[in-house]
């Protein structure tokens, strides 16, 4: 075999492990990420489902001791817009460093993102920080399986802002927060909002529903 024979074999070698084995690693390590997750909220004494014995697979009220307990809620859109502004951050990190990152490492400094927030929303600290607030009464923290559900969805919309233009994904996002804010008075905006800066007005039209 002539050398440039050889030099094309092995670059179909490596294209080949690039398009194989590598995205397998990705999830693999994508799939640890959120079995550890799950331990890790285990550990942290969170119930793995609802205390009520079920799973539902959409759970429609707010002020009510199953909210955040089962697989979807009115929450699940703002994890889904997580995924959005993740997909955009690691699109910003990438554009710094003059190199975009693969997608498969994007991903998983997604999950990790968004594994880091459901640790940290079900300490006691952010949990009772929630409950200052009239329409978080009720909100004991999240199910492990709501968890696990949230980082789900995450991964769709970081899978949905890499397949949509841009101007979809916004509108998709604007929508979303539009909808819920509308049914039940809260967001992804408005929850960041009473989490960071609690507003009295904003309270008090969240108790009327």
């Amino acid at each position: 075999m002539r050398a440039s024979e050889m030099s094309g074999a092995a670059a179909m070698v490596r294209v080949a492990d690039w398009s194989g084995v590598r995205p397998a690693v990705y999830a693999v390590l994508a799939l640890a990420l959120v079995a550890v997750t799950a331990v890790t909220l285990l550990a942290m004494g969170r119930t793995p489902i609802c205390t009520c014995g079920m799973v539902e697979l959409w759970h429609g009220m707010v002020r009510d001791p199953g909210n955040s307990q089962h697989l979807t809620d009115w929450y699940t859109s703002s994890h889904v817009i997580h995924g959005f502004l993740f997909y955009l951050g690691t699109w910003i990190v990438g554009s710094l460093r003059g190199t975009p990152l693969p997608f498969g490492a994007a991903l998983l400094l997604a999950i990790g993102m968004e594994a880091a927030w459901e640790i940290l929303e079900n300490t006691d600290m952010v949990i009772e920080r929630y409950r200052a607030t009239n329409i978080a009464l009720d909100y004991y923290g999240d199910s492990v399986i709501n968890s696990v559900s949230d980082v789900l969805f995450m991964i769709l919309g970081f899978f949905l802002a890499r397949s949509f233009p841009v101007w979809l994904t916004v509108m998709a996002a604007v929508l979303m927060e539009v909808f819920v804010g509308y049914w039940i008075h809260d967001n992804l905006a408005l929850n960041i909002i009473m989490l960071i800066y609690p507003v009295e007005a904003i309270d008090q039209w969240q108790s009327a529903i």
